[in-house]
């Protein structure tokens, strides 16, 4: 599990060389805030092959449940998926808002192995 460390610039593009699942991976990520929804989305490429493997997905906070944002994506690169993101409040638990213009520095993004369900 990687914590992805956030700043409240517009933009933040960052590669993470790792593991999922026992095989290795570098993942380059593309951190985008919107304005004109003020929602933060990020994209995930493949850093090996520079496929683009997930498009501009919406941070939503988990609430308290599991709620892995990159899930739909489990079929990607032959079925190996392309790893878990969580999105995490930080400090005292609130009515979590998700992350918008000027609070993303109150969120923990973790990325890692799909969590196991059974």
């Amino acid at each position: 599990m990687a914590l992805l460390l956030l700043s409240e610039a517009p933009r933040q593009t960052f590669t993470l060389d790792t593991s999922l699942n026992g095989e290795g991976f570098l993942a380059r990520f593309d951190l985008r805030f919107l304005p004109a929804v003020n929602r933060w989305v990020i994209s995930l490429w493949d850093g090996s092959s520079g496929a683009l493997l997930v498009n501009q997905v919406p941070l939503v906070c988990s609430r308290g449940q599991v709620n892995d944002l990159f899930r739909p994506f489990r079929h990607l690169r032959e079925g190996k998926g392309c790893g878990a993101l969580w999105v995490l409040r930080c400090g005292e638990e609130t009515e979590a808002e998700d992350p918008a213009e000027n609070n993303l520095s109150e969120y923990t993004l973790l990325f890692g192995d799909v969590w196991n369900e059974n």
